[in-house]
């Protein structure tokens, strides 16, 4: 007993028998996160054609593919260079002035504002240090006023302890003070002159009698009435003297 031959199931896998259309003629189905979208139906013309016919695309890429390998194999086969080395020349500054673009005259005028600015600060540190040399000689010069002024009062003082000493009176307790009075003053820059025999200056001696004597041989102090004082090198007060010129 033959068995009848089943007719082919729609939803088996498979060809049909005598066809040679795609393994699946039956409906597909896209599924796209997990969602049914639909159905696309494919007739068996267009299977056979899309098997048959490459897709455009990748022929293109084959034709890409071929390209660079050609490519590559060109460069391998091209011999080295050859010669000395090519070394790249340090690059040179552009001076910005020269080409008379917008950053060359900013910088030219940043640098005629930098030369402004350092002549100013030259001009005001020499004004600075000449203020400080000023400053510096006016007080030494009210240093010394003051100083004058005190020890101008305190020469009488010191005229009668010289007359005091002539008579011999100064001795014991008071002719120690006098000396600590007239060291504590010299400290000061208190100096006195004025001795006999000194030539005579008119710019420190101040002449109040005159005679000629044979015993001198150009115009000479032969008594010293009151003695003069020097403050440094400024004339405190000339000495009082009588003056001998020779015959």
């Amino acid at each position: 007993m033959t068995e009848k031959p089943r007719a082919a199931d729609p939803g088996a896998s498979g060809s049909a028998p005598g066809g040679s259309g795609p393994a699946d003629d039956g409906p597909r189905v896209v599924i796209r996160d997990n969602r049914k979208l639909g159905r696309t139906e494919e007739t068996p013309a267009a299977a056979d054609a899309g098997a048959d016919v490459p897709a455009e695309g990748l022929v293109e890429d084959a034709e890409v593919v071929v390209d660079e390998i050609e490519a590559e194999a060109t460069t391998l086969d091209d011999p080295a260079p050859t010669g000395p080395p090519v070394v790249d020349a340090p690059a040179q500054p552009v001076d910005g002035s020269a080409t008379g673009s917008p950053l060359g005259a900013e910088l030219e005028a940043v640098r005629t504002e930098l030369d402004e600015r350092t002549r100013d600060l030259q001009r005001v540190s020499a004004e600075y240090a000449n203020y400080r040399k000023r400053v510096d000689r006016d007080r030494g010069v009210v240093q010394e006023q003051a100083t004058g002024s005190v020890l101008a009062a305190l020469l009488p003082i010191l005229d009668d302890l010289d007359r005091a000493r002539e008579h011999g009176d100064l001795v014991g307790p008071f002719g120690t003070v006098a000396e600590q009075l007239t060291t504590a003053l010299g400290k000061f820059g208190l100096t006195p002159f004025g001795e006999q025999g000194d030539p005579f200056d008119p710019t420190r001696h101040e002449a109040v009698a005159h005679q000629t004597s044979p015993d001198v041989e150009e115009p000479t102090c032969v008594q010293v009435m009151r003695r003069g004082y020097l403050l440094g090198e400024r004339l405190l007060r000339p000495a009082m003297v009588a003056v001998a010129d020779p015959e």
